[in-house]
Parts: C-alpha cells; structure tokens; sequence
C-alpha cells in the first residue's frame, strides 16, 4: 500500500443526534489498487486560530482565552478540539465516510469559548488521522497503521456551528457552577423572590452596577 489520502468535502450540523453534534464528511483515497477490508479510524481535530482575522468585537470575546491583541504572537496557538473515531466499510481506490463531531456548548471548554466568541467568516480546522487498515487479498489478511502524516484542513463556516447550537440551545447556552456557588445563587433568588435565573443574574448584575441591556 503506497499511501493514504484524507479530505474533507464538507462539514455540516447534524439535525437528528441526540446530542449537538457536526458531521464531517470525509474522501479517503488509497493509490496503490490494494483492497481495503476496513479502517478503525481514530480523529484528532484541532483549532488553528491563527490562520484568520478578527476584527474589534472578536478580539474583545477572545481576551479571556488568548489576553491583549499585543500578546497573540505569543499566545494565539492551535489548540485540540475533539477526538473522535468512526469505522471505514471496505473500499477499493475511493471511499466516502461521515464522521462524527460531538459537541458541548460547556464555557469551561477551549473550543465553545472560542467559537463563541466569532461573528462571521470561518473556523480553520485541521483533522490529524490514526488508526489501523486491514487489507485483503490471495496471501491473507493484513495489518497496516494508518501513516502519522495523514492529516486534512478545512475551513467551516462559523454559521454551521451556530446553526447547530441554535437547532439544540434555542436562543440559550449554559455554564457549568460548582454546588457551592450554585446553592449560594439558588438562596439569593428564593430569598429576592425571582421567578428565572435569568431574572437572578440581572439582579445579581443590577446590583454589582453592571448595566444590564
């Protein structure tokens, strides 16, 4: 087997999962004529923030992941996302296969911070392949690693990630609180008398002088 060849043809929000989740479509090409039996393909994808532009607001959202525009040179550096891993059916030469891309709009995680924090344009991602290849033939099975070098780039669209954040958080998000804070914050609102936590953290806000739109 001479070598393997990964793209990406698209990226889209998944209407039907259970849980938020993207689908990347993938071609994978294999040059040799060999005959594949099946890939245990496993999927490092990762953020390269610093292959696009951001303008004034974005670089405000961003100032808690990557600090002041003057440091980015220093600090912008692609990050992991996700891992993943789907199972590749047998294939001669050409193939085309979904995988998976569940997500979590949790704010303590790198990438929904990040995402979050964009307006338009694209999210440069690069998917980095491993995993296993069984060939068959006249002599057998055989075992082959999927090359270290195999890896592919894309760029989606941030309105495929708000799509798909819209479709599962309509007009909402959430964040995650340790029980201590949480039960401090569930007393204030039942000692104020309010009626959502929405509510709640307006007051909260209100109360600290923060305006409140």
């Amino acid at each position: 087997m001479s070598g393997l060849g990964f793209s990406v043809l698209d990226v889209v929000a998944e209407p039907y999962a259970v849980a938020p989740q993207l689908t990347a479509r993938l071609r994978i090409e294999e040059d040799s004529g060999e005959r594949i039996h099946a890939i245990v393909l496993r999927c490092q994808v990762r953020i390269e923030p610093q292959r696009r532009h951001y303008d004034a607001a974005e670089q405000d959202g961003l100032r808690g992941l990557f600090g002041d525009r003057e440091r980015w040179s220093d600090t912008l550096k692609p990050f992991l996302w996700m891992q993943c891993n789907t199972t590749v059916q047998g294939f001669t030469g050409t193939t085309e296969v979904d995988l998976a891309l569940p997500c979590t709009y949790d704010f303590d995680v790198i990438g929904s911070r990040y995402l979050h924090a964009l307006g338009e344009g694209s999210v440069p991602l690069t998917l980095l392949f491993s995993g296993t290849v069984f060939t068959k033939g006249s002599a057998g099975f055989g075992v082959r690693q999927v090359p270290w070098d195999c890896e592919a780039r894309h760029q989606m669209p941030v309105t495929v990630w708000r799509q798909m954040i819209a479709s599962y958080f309509p007009n909402s998000g959430w964040i995650r609180l340790d029980q201590d804070v949480l039960d401090r914050i569930a007393d204030f609102r039942a000692r104020r008398g309010l009626i959502s936590w929405d509510e709640t953290v307006h007051t909260l806000l209100a109360d600290i002088g923060e305006v409140v739109p």
